[in-house]
């Protein structure tokens, strides 16, 4: 709006009206109040409590299948090597302190040429975070004593058992990608066949433990011909 003065037009400034807060603006303006604060808290570590475990046991079955993969993959990797190069490759496995090793082994390899990896190193997994089983007490033998490995005594199967760190050369595939001399167990009361050469991963009870806990998986071979199952949990005893 404009006023004239003195021959001229000027702006005249006109007061604003201050608008009138009202008791629901002033309390919003305020925050939330102590007792707010404490319940959305509380809310909070109720909520996390109930997920927690579910995701702890999320990230554990994770973490175990894809090592289990590892295991698969090498295990199917010495017996293509064993085709393509007409050699003998045995697939190994030892713990060497807290860590797990595994290596592919030529026959005609000497013992202090192998390479040895961490398994799950390569996928981030640390070897503390899960244990390793076995039934194979020779090689592609599940049965003790392990003099009757290759007899056709009455043998007893072998249980599973932690790994040692003494180098076991577990699985071996020959020049055709078949398991010579194998042994799979004997066959059990309620079982029409044997329990097959058993490698196991879980995680363990609690951390740092050396007891399974309940979650498990493991590869299994049957046959000759390497024929191989995945199983899990109880499946895997």
């Amino acid at each position: 709006m404009l006023k004239y003065e003195n021959n001229k037009f000027f702006p005249k400034i006109i007061n604003q009206v201050p608008q009138r807060r009202t008791k629901y603006q002033l309390l919003n303006q305020g925050g939330f109040t102590l007792i707010e604060m404490l319940v959305v808290v509380i809310i909070i570590g109720i909520l996390s409590a109930i997920a927690a475990p579910t995701w702890l046991a999320f990230t554990n079955r994770q973490r175990i299948n894809k090592v289990n993969d590892v295991v698969l993959s090498t295990l199917q990797e010495a017996q293509r090597e064993a085709k393509k190069t007409k050699i003998n490759q045995s697939l190994w496995f030892r713990k060497q302190g807290d860590d797990i090793e595994y290596a592919v082994v030529s026959e005609n390899v000497a013992a202090t040429d192998i390479i040895w990896k961490s398994l799950g190193g390569e996928i981030s997994v640390n070897s503390k975070q899960f244990l390793m089983f076995s039934n194979i007490t020779a090689n592609n033998c599940a049965i003790t004593p392990i003099t009757d490995c290759r007899t056709s005594a009455v043998s007893t199967t072998s249980t599973v058992q932690p790994l040692t760190t003494a180098a076991t050369k577990y699985i071996t595939f020959d020049y055709m990608g078949i398991l010579p001399d194998a042994n799979f167990g004997a066959i059990v009361a309620g079982s029409t066949e044997p329990p097959g050469l058993k490698l196991i991963v879980a995680v363990p009870q609690t951390p740092n433990s050396t007891v399974a806990g309940n979650t498990k998986r493991c590869l299994i071979v049957q046959t000759i011909l390497g024929g191989i199952r995945t199983e899990k949990d109880n499946n895997c005893n």
